[in-house]
């Protein structure tokens, strides 16, 4: 029971529980309390990344040479069309959410239903989606060096186009053991051998005077100035990466120390190690809210198929998860704008 407050032109009752503060119920008002704490979470891990990037800029990985695969068009270059593609199935899934939300305004179970299968399987793509590209990433596509110094070196032709370390190193027949922890000191161990040694690729190397070897350097400027420098055209037009001469090149090889194959959280084969890092905490901890919007989507739509909401004559708990899911997708076009786009 409210207490009653009396005044002098009317009797009214204070908040006892029943009446609902702002229009909303508690069941939406705890949703967006949830939802503004989890904002500040990604808000502070983009943020971490924003001055991540901002301190390495000049040897930060350029996401149109990461992200260039394109499923069952293998050897196709196709610049971030998978990415927008997985974008686009995510917002389109909160239309079908909205839709959903609006049938169940309508008290049309049979269309509730129908809309958030189709939320559900965008999901699941997207979740599906999201795992491909991290095999891709982590396993790689041309391979490059690590120098004594902690340094990026890739290959590139005369033509200042990547060249794959399968194309140009051949095995030598020489035997290579992985140091396990029963070998090594104080239980050392390291991960599985790449497929090359550093002696192979050196000596490939050196066969291969038409072979370059470009850095992790990144210079931004116009056609002009790239008609200036020796520096290498990339997908996006404003950015170049230094290619050196043969004679540096061969030093800088000489210098290398490592075979880096795909990216991991210890090194990464297309730059600052961060990159890596950030990447797969930010889009794993984005995936695992998307794989979780889909199972409780799942169950809510288990109860509109039984009937549930139909009985209570209200399809509110639809609207909640459809804020959820508003917010996972509205959190994805920032994550998408910062790792693929800036």
């Amino acid at each position: 029971m409210g207490a009653t407050v009396t005044t002098a032109n009317k009797t009214e009752n204070t908040w006892g529980g029943g009446n609902e503060p702002m229009g909303a119920s508690y069941g939406k008002l705890m949703m967006w309390f949830f939802i503004v704490s989890d904002a500040l979470t990604f808000s502070g891990f983009l943020a971490a990344y924003g001055f991540s990037r901002f301190k390495f800029i000049d040897n930060w990985p350029i996401a149109d040479e990461v992200f260039t695969h394109f499923p069952f068009m293998h050897g196709v270059e196709a610049p971030m069309y998978y990415v927008a593609l997985m974008t686009f199935i995510l917002i389109f899934s909160s239309v079908t959410m909205v839709l959903a939300v609006d049938a169940g305004h309508q008290m049309k179970q049979k269309k509730v239903a129908f809309y958030m299968l189709l939320t559900i399987i965008g999901g699941l793509v997207f979740v599906g989606s999201q795992a491909w590209e991290w095999k891709n990433f982590i396993k790689g596509e041309f391979g490059a060096l690590e120098t004594k110094g902690g340094s990026i070196i890739q290959f590139v032709n005369k033509e200042g186009e990547r060249v794959k370390l399968e194309d140009f190193v051949v095995q030598l027949p020489e035997e290579r053991e992985q140091l396990t922890r029963s070998k090594g000191k104080w239980f050392m161990e390291e991960k599985a051998l790449p497929t090359f040694s550093v002696a192979e690729v050196q000596a490939a190397f050196k066969v291969h005077p038409e072979l370059l070897v470009r850095t992790e350097k990144i210079y931004r400027g116009t056609k002009e100035d790239l008609a200036n420098t020796k520096l290498q055209p990339g997908l996006n037009k404003n950015k170049h990466r230094e290619v050196l001469n043969r004679a540096e090149s061969e030093v800088m090889v000489g210098n290398a120390h490592l075979v880096v194959e795909g990216a991991n959280l210890e090194r990464n084969e297309y730059g600052n190690k961060l990159f890596a890092d950030f990447f797969f905490f930010i889009t794993g901890f984005h995936g695992f809210h998307v794989f979780s919007g889909v199972v409780i989507n799942f169950i809510i739509f288990l109860n509109v198929l039984l009937g549930t909401y139909e009985k209570r004559r209200t399809y509110e708990m639809v609207e909640k998860v459809g804020l959820y899911w508003h917010f996972v997708d509205l959190v994805w076009v920032f994550v998408f704008t910062f790792f693929y786009l800036v």
